[in-house]
Protein backbone atom coordinates (compact mmCIF):
# COMPACT_ATOMS: atom_id res chain seq x y z
CA UNK A 1 0.00 0.00 0.00
CA UNK A 2 0.98 3.59 -0.30
CA UNK A 3 1.01 3.90 3.88
CA UNK A 4 3.36 1.14 3.95
CA UNK A 5 5.84 1.73 0.92
CA UNK A 6 8.25 3.45 2.61
CA UNK A 7 8.64 0.79 5.37
CA UNK A 8 8.05 -2.03 3.06
CA UNK A 9 11.10 -0.35 0.42
CA UNK A 10 13.64 -0.45 3.71
CA UNK A 11 12.98 -4.08 4.45
CA UNK A 12 13.62 -5.31 0.53
CA UNK A 13 16.76 -2.82 0.27
CA UNK A 14 17.63 -4.82 4.05
CA UNK A 15 17.29 -8.00 2.40
CA UNK A 16 19.00 -7.04 -1.00
CA UNK A 17 22.04 -6.23 1.23
CA UNK A 18 22.32 -9.84 2.85
CA UNK A 19 24.47 -12.27 1.50
CA UNK A 20 21.62 -14.34 0.26
CA UNK A 21 20.20 -10.88 -1.47
CA UNK A 22 23.22 -10.78 -4.09
CA UNK A 23 20.32 -11.36 -6.96
CA UNK A 24 19.75 -7.30 -6.35
CA UNK A 25 22.51 -5.90 -8.55
CA UNK A 26 21.16 -4.47 -11.33
CA UNK A 27 17.41 -5.73 -9.92
CA UNK A 28 14.64 -4.15 -12.20
CA UNK A 29 12.59 -2.71 -9.28
CA UNK A 30 9.11 -1.96 -10.53
CA UNK A 31 6.20 -0.20 -8.49
CA UNK A 32 2.50 0.22 -8.75
CA UNK A 33 1.85 2.66 -6.31
CA UNK A 34 -1.45 5.26 -7.27
CA UNK A 35 1.04 8.24 -6.60
CA UNK A 36 4.34 8.35 -8.11
CA UNK A 37 6.05 10.97 -7.44
CA UNK A 38 6.27 9.64 -3.45
CA UNK A 39 7.28 6.21 -5.06
CA UNK A 40 9.92 7.73 -6.92
CA UNK A 41 12.12 9.78 -4.72
CA UNK A 42 11.48 7.07 -1.97
CA UNK A 43 13.48 4.14 -4.46
CA UNK A 44 15.98 7.21 -5.90
CA UNK A 45 16.61 7.28 -2.12
CA UNK A 46 16.78 3.95 -0.76
CA UNK A 47 18.05 1.74 -3.55
CA UNK A 48 21.30 1.33 -4.92
CA UNK A 49 22.38 2.55 -8.32
CA UNK A 50 22.98 -0.59 -9.11
CA UNK A 51 18.85 -1.32 -9.12
CA UNK A 52 17.28 0.20 -12.19
CA UNK A 53 14.02 1.71 -11.74
CA UNK A 54 10.89 1.92 -13.12
CA UNK A 55 7.45 3.68 -11.93
CA UNK A 56 4.20 2.19 -13.29
CA UNK A 57 0.71 2.89 -12.52
CA UNK A 58 -1.77 0.29 -13.84
CA UNK A 59 -4.85 2.91 -14.25
CA UNK A 60 -7.34 0.19 -13.20
CA UNK A 61 -8.13 -2.13 -11.04
CA UNK A 62 -9.62 -5.07 -10.17
CA UNK A 63 -13.01 -3.35 -11.00
CA UNK A 64 -12.71 -1.75 -14.11
CA UNK A 65 -9.70 -4.63 -15.45
CA UNK A 66 -12.28 -7.40 -14.50
CA UNK A 67 -13.24 -7.86 -17.95
CA UNK A 68 -9.84 -7.45 -20.02
CA UNK A 69 -6.89 -4.86 -19.85
CA UNK A 70 -7.83 -4.12 -23.78
CA UNK A 71 -7.45 -0.45 -24.00
CA UNK A 72 -6.54 0.44 -20.40
CA UNK A 73 -4.12 2.59 -19.56
CA UNK A 74 -0.73 2.04 -18.14
CA UNK A 75 1.45 4.86 -16.96
CA UNK A 76 5.35 4.23 -16.51
CA UNK A 77 8.24 6.14 -15.90
CA UNK A 78 11.72 5.42 -16.77
CA UNK A 79 13.26 6.90 -14.02
CA UNK A 80 16.69 5.20 -14.09
CA UNK A 81 17.90 2.22 -16.37
CA UNK A 82 21.23 1.02 -16.58
CA UNK A 83 19.83 -2.23 -18.69
CA UNK A 84 17.26 -0.53 -20.87
CA UNK A 85 16.43 -4.01 -23.01
CA UNK A 86 14.88 -5.32 -20.30
CA UNK A 87 12.60 -2.10 -19.20
CA UNK A 88 11.48 -2.34 -22.87
CA UNK A 89 11.01 -6.44 -22.47
CA UNK A 90 8.78 -5.53 -19.41
CA UNK A 91 6.63 -2.39 -21.23
CA UNK A 92 6.22 -4.72 -24.45
CA UNK A 93 4.62 -7.50 -22.06
CA UNK A 94 2.04 -5.32 -20.72
CA UNK A 95 1.33 -3.70 -23.86
CA UNK A 96 1.15 -6.96 -25.89
CA UNK A 97 -1.67 -7.87 -22.63
CA UNK A 98 -3.66 -4.92 -24.57
CA UNK A 99 -2.61 -2.27 -22.02
CA UNK A 100 -2.47 1.58 -23.64
CA UNK A 101 0.88 2.36 -22.87
CA UNK A 102 1.14 6.10 -21.28
CA UNK A 103 5.35 7.50 -21.09
CA UNK A 104 4.59 10.19 -18.58
CA UNK A 105 6.82 11.70 -15.85
CA UNK A 106 5.91 10.84 -12.44
CA UNK A 107 5.20 14.90 -11.55
CA UNK A 108 2.97 15.24 -15.00
CA UNK A 109 1.17 11.52 -13.57
CA UNK A 110 0.44 12.87 -10.06
CA UNK A 111 -0.65 16.17 -11.45
CA UNK A 112 -3.22 14.70 -13.66
CA UNK A 113 -4.31 11.52 -11.47
CA UNK A 114 -5.39 14.59 -9.06
CA UNK A 115 -7.76 15.92 -11.05
CA UNK A 116 -9.26 12.84 -12.17
CA UNK A 117 -8.35 9.98 -9.97
CA UNK A 118 -8.54 12.11 -6.60
CA UNK A 119 -11.64 14.09 -7.47
CA UNK A 120 -13.18 10.88 -8.68
CA UNK A 121 -12.64 9.14 -5.42
CA UNK A 122 -13.88 12.20 -3.69
CA UNK A 123 -16.79 12.66 -5.56
CA UNK A 124 -17.58 8.77 -4.49
CA UNK A 125 -16.80 8.99 -1.25
CA UNK A 126 -19.38 12.54 -0.68
CA UNK A 127 -22.25 10.76 -2.63
CA UNK A 128 -21.74 7.22 -0.37
CA UNK A 129 -22.51 10.13 2.42
CA UNK A 130 -25.95 10.99 1.15
CA UNK A 131 -27.00 7.35 1.33
CA UNK A 132 -28.56 7.19 -2.77
CA UNK A 133 -30.40 4.07 -3.70
CA UNK A 134 -31.85 3.20 -6.80
CA UNK A 135 -35.46 4.27 -7.26
CA UNK A 136 -38.03 2.93 -9.69
CA UNK A 137 -37.01 6.14 -11.78
CA UNK A 138 -33.04 6.04 -12.06
CA UNK A 139 -31.71 8.30 -14.99
CA UNK A 140 -28.46 7.00 -17.11
CA UNK A 141 -27.01 9.88 -15.11
CA UNK A 142 -28.04 8.53 -11.47
CA UNK A 143 -27.02 5.10 -12.19
CA UNK A 144 -23.31 6.14 -13.23
CA UNK A 145 -23.55 8.05 -9.81
CA UNK A 146 -24.74 4.83 -8.20
CA UNK A 147 -22.08 2.77 -10.10
CA UNK A 148 -18.94 5.83 -8.75
CA UNK A 149 -20.03 5.16 -5.72
CA UNK A 150 -20.00 1.15 -5.95
CA UNK A 151 -16.58 1.43 -7.61
CA UNK A 152 -15.04 4.16 -5.30
CA UNK A 153 -16.32 2.73 -2.22
CA UNK A 154 -14.84 -0.73 -2.79
CA UNK A 155 -11.17 0.39 -2.53
CA UNK A 156 -10.24 1.15 1.34
CA UNK A 157 -10.22 4.36 2.98
CA UNK A 158 -6.93 4.21 3.60
CA UNK A 159 -5.89 4.55 -0.22
CA UNK A 160 -8.17 7.45 -0.67
CA UNK A 161 -6.74 8.96 2.05
CA UNK A 162 -2.92 8.34 0.73
CA UNK A 163 -4.02 9.46 -2.38
CA UNK A 164 -4.75 12.76 -0.81
CA UNK A 165 -1.62 12.79 1.63
CA UNK A 166 0.85 11.47 -0.62
CA UNK A 167 0.13 13.40 -4.14
CA UNK A 168 0.74 17.09 -3.22
CA UNK A 169 -1.34 18.40 -5.74
CA UNK A 170 -4.54 16.64 -4.56
CA UNK A 171 -4.89 19.16 -1.87
CA UNK A 172 -5.17 22.11 -4.01
CA UNK A 173 -7.62 19.65 -5.72
CA UNK A 174 -10.28 19.32 -2.46
CA UNK A 175 -9.96 23.43 -2.23
CA UNK A 176 -11.24 23.81 -5.67
CA UNK A 177 -13.83 21.44 -5.15
CA UNK A 178 -15.16 22.95 -1.70
CA UNK A 179 -14.69 26.49 -3.90
CA UNK A 180 -16.95 25.26 -6.82
CA UNK A 181 -19.74 24.05 -4.20
CA UNK A 182 -19.65 27.11 -2.15
CA UNK A 183 -20.08 28.95 -5.82
CA UNK A 184 -22.62 26.84 -7.12
CA UNK A 185 -24.58 26.82 -4.07
CA UNK A 186 -24.20 30.73 -3.80
CA UNK A 187 -25.77 30.72 -7.55
CA UNK A 188 -28.49 28.15 -6.22
CA UNK A 189 -29.52 30.66 -3.75
CA UNK A 190 -29.52 33.35 -6.08
CA UNK A 191 -26.85 35.17 -3.85
CA UNK A 192 -24.12 35.49 -6.45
Amino acid sequence: SILSFESVMRNMVSAMSSPEGSISKGALVVDVLSVKVHAKTTMLALLPETCDILCTHPMFGPESGKHGWNGLPFVFDRVRLKDARRCEDFVKWWSSQGCRMVDMTCELHDEVAASSQFVTHFTGRVLQRLNLRTTPINTKGFESLLTLVENTCKDSFDLFSALFKYNPNSNQELQAVEEAIVSVSKQLRGKD
